[in-house]
C-alpha cells in the first residue's frame, strides 16, 4: 500500500525522492519504494528522513514502532515534573528559550509572569531579531473563555485586564519582525511554552491558579508521542486565532 503521507510530506518540502535519498545516503530506488510499495525503511534511515522532511517519524511510519516501543519513547520524554508552576527554578523559563535557535512557542491565557520580566522581554525580542520564530497566543480579553477563567478562578475581571496588560508589556517583541501574536478564544487545559525540541506543560486545574498547577518538562524524542500531541493542539489553537494588530 502507497505511503501517501510520505509523499505528501516531499511534495510539502520541494523535495523529490532523490533530494531525499542524496540527504540521508540511500539509494534513490529505495526510497521510491518506500513510497509506492509502501516498504518500512530502517529506523536511522526513517529517523533521517524525518528530520529532513521536518515531520514526525511516527507520523510518516504509523506501524513502524511497536505500541511497548512508543510507550517507551514516551516515558523517556518526560525530564521532570513539578507539583506546582511556582516550584519550577526562576531561571528555568530563561534557560529553556536562551537555547532556542528556531522556534518559540506560546500558549497563555496571560502568561502575565513571564511578560511582567523586563528581562524576559528582552530576551524574547533578542530571539525574534536573530531570526527565531516567535509565536504567542494570548486570550482574547473579549472572548467567553477568559470570562469562565476568570470565574473559574474567583478574579472575575481581572483575567481580561491582566491580558490587556501583557499586549502592552510585549510591545517591543511584537515591533519585532518575525515575531506573531494571535489572540483565542479557546478553553485552555494547559497552558504551553515551547523552546525548539523542549516543552513545559503547566496544567490547568479548576477552581485553582496556574501558578498552584503542575508543570510537565518534556524533551522531544524520536518516536516519542507526548510532546507530539501538545504540539498539535497548539497548532490547532494557532490556526483559529486571531493575528493581533
Amino acid at each position: 500500500m502507497p505511503n501517501e503521507r510520505l509523499r505528501a510530506a516531499l511534495l510539502q518540502r520541494g523535495a523529490t525522492p532523490a533530494d531525499l535519498a542524496e540527504a540521508i545516503g540511500v539509494d534513490a530506488k529505495s526510497v521510491e519504494r518506500w513510497i509506492t510499495q509502501g516498504r518500512t525503511p530502517y529506523r536511522r534511515h526513517r529517523y533521517a528522513a524525518a528530520v529532513y522532511l521536518e515531520a514526525e517519524e511516527t507520523y510518516l511510519w504509523p506501524k513502524a514502532l511497536s505500541p511497548e516501543q512508543s510507550k517507551a519513547a514516551s516515558q523517556s520524554e518526560i525530564v521532570e515534573i513539578y507539583p506546582h508552576r511556582w516550584s519550577v527554578p526562576q531561571d528555568m523559563w530563561k534557560r529553556l528559550f536562551e537555547k532556542a535557535q528556531e522556534e518559540i512557542s506560546v500558549l497563555v491565557f496571560s502568561g502575565f509572569f513571564l511578560a511582567d520580566d523586563p528581562s524576559m522581554v528582552k530576551l524574547l525580542a533578542d530571539k525574534a531579531r536573530a531570526g527565531v520564530r516567535i509565536r504567542f497566543l494570548l486570550g482574547d480579553p473579549d472572548g467567553e473563555a477568559v470570562a469562565q477563567r476568570g470565574e473559574d478562578e474567583g478574579i472575575g475581571d481581572l483575567m481580561a485586564s491582566k491580558i490587556r496588560n501583557v499586549i502592552l508589556l510585549y510591545k517591543s517583541v511584537r515591533a519585532v519582525e518575525g515575531a506573531e501574536f494571535r489572540l483565542h478564544d479557546t478553553v485552555l487545559y494547559n497552558s504551553l511554552y515551547r523552546a525548539d525540541d523542549q516543552l513545559l506543560v503547566n496544567t490547568h486545574v479548576y477552581g485553582a491558579l496556574a501558578s498552584e498547577a503542575p508543570v510537565f518538562h518534556l524533551r522531544k524524542v524520536p518516536g516519542g508521542g507526548m510532546m507530539s500531541t501538545y504540539l498539535e493542539s497548539f497548532e490547532k489553537v494557532w490556526s483559529k486565532a486571531t493575528p493581533l494588530d
